[in-house]
């Protein structure tokens, strides 16, 4: 199982990927009870702006980024509403932290459920998956996630097909970070989420 980009999206994105193995994900890690309560107060205390190179990529492939929220916006803006992260699941919650942070779209998938290699392309017309908790995901012109049965995920939203629950032992990471994020810090934005991932979930990076 392989993760590849489309030629015509690494002028636009730069992909982070952790492909996680031995993971133990838990409905509710009490233990992470504290990080996420810090995180919110100090994004409400100091609320950062919305990544403007996050939203370059967007519009860069043609997408409305006040329409469809990056993931990661979306999350902030809920923050400062005055709302909590969303708690999911011990690995769906380090990801939200994660991306709350860094204020970079975030994806999270079962590769259980992943079929062959994964490619991060522009989707093409026509092609959708059953989001979670969502109707019909187009993601036709849209950066998007496909395998060989066909696109599960995007900065936006992913699908049920390849949601992470307490049954997932192995697992995909994506950060879908802009090119004009500097590689060195991308390296560490994935050491801290794989640092988190395998303290609340027991997970380890695949070599």
């Amino acid at each position: 199982m392989t993760f590849s980009l489309a030629p015509d999206l690494e002028s636009i994105i730069r992909p982070g990927v952790l492909w996680l193995n031995a993971a133990v994900v838990v409905e509710t890690e009490p233990r992470l009870d504290v990080p996420l309560a810090e995180v919110e107060r100090a994004v409400r205390r100091h609320p950062p702006e919305a990544s403007a190179a996050v939203r370059a990529m967007y519009k860069r492939v043609g997408i409305d980024p006040t329409k469809r929220r990056p993931s990661s916006e979306a999350l902030l803006r809920r923050v400062r509403k005055g709302e909590k992260l969303p708690r999911i699941n011990s690995m769906v919650d380090v990801c939200n932290w994660c991306s709350l942070e860094f204020q970079l779209p975030y994806g999270l998938y079962d590769a259980e459920h992943i079929e062959g290699d994964v490619v991060l392309r522009i989707g093409r017309e026509g092609e959708s998956y059953p989001g979670i908790r969502k109707d019909e995901v187009h993601v036709g012109g849209r950066i998007t996630l496909v395998d060989r049965c066909g696109p599960f995920g995007n900065p936006t939203s992913d699908s049920a097909r390849t949601m992470v629950t307490t049954s997932t032992t192995r697992a995909l990471v994506v950060v879908f970070a802009p090119a004009a994020l500097g590689q060195a810090r991308l390296v560490e934005v994935l050491d801290v989420t794989a640092r988190r991932m395998h303290e609340f979930t027991k997970a380890s990076p695949r070599e």
